[in-house]
């Protein structure tokens, strides 16, 4: 009879800072995220990777961290939505322009699909050609895999062209 091991440590750069966690060898990202590490940004819908609520960046790439083990994980960075902003080297912090597009375009109701949505639009912006003005089919596709129950999608919709339009002036 062979020992299956039931936990692993990890190490994840989770928002720029390194972090570890001895984790069972199936819990969820999403789970690794809110409940070993403190980082309740991160929220969980539908549990089957439809919703989008959960997504985060994996080396840079959005992925539903409600699919992922978080021993899939070791050694990646891992960007949350608290990791969207930066710091503005005065002890405050800066809104990356997809959050302030959303403030600005009352981009949200109830707020629990917004950051799988915040992440994923500024991971589709930044991904994108800046130069070049943003199409209706970009932002369709931007957040088409991300669901919301309360806005409609409009304001939605608007924040991405105004976060498009801030981030191309921004260079």
């Amino acid at each position: 009879m062979t020992s299956v091991d039931t936990e692993r440590s990890i190490t994840v750069t989770v928002n720029g800072v390194p972090r570890e966690a001895t984790v069972p060898v199936r819990r969820l990202l999403s789970d690794a995220l809110r409940h070993d590490l403190g980082l309740t940004g991160t929220h969980v819908g539908c549990e089957h990777g439809v919703c989008g609520a959960c997504t985060v960046l994996v080396d840079g790439s959005p992925v539903r961290s409600c699919l992922v083990f978080a021993v899939q994980v070791d050694g990646a960075s891992v960007t949350t939505v608290e990791g969207l902003a930066h710091d503005d080297h005065q002890g405050g912090q800066v809104l990356h322009p997809v959050q302030e597009a959303f403030r600005e375009c009352h981009a949200l109701q109830c707020g629990f699909c917004t950051p799988g949505f915040l992440v994923t639009i500024a991971a589709g912006l930044e991904a994108r050609d800046r130069t070049a003005e943003i199409t209706e089919e970009e932002v369709d596709e931007i957040v088409g895999g991300n669901l919301c129950r309360c806005t409609g999608y409009a304001n939605i919709k608007k924040a991405v062209r105004h976060a498009a339009a801030t981030m191309k002036d921004a260079g």
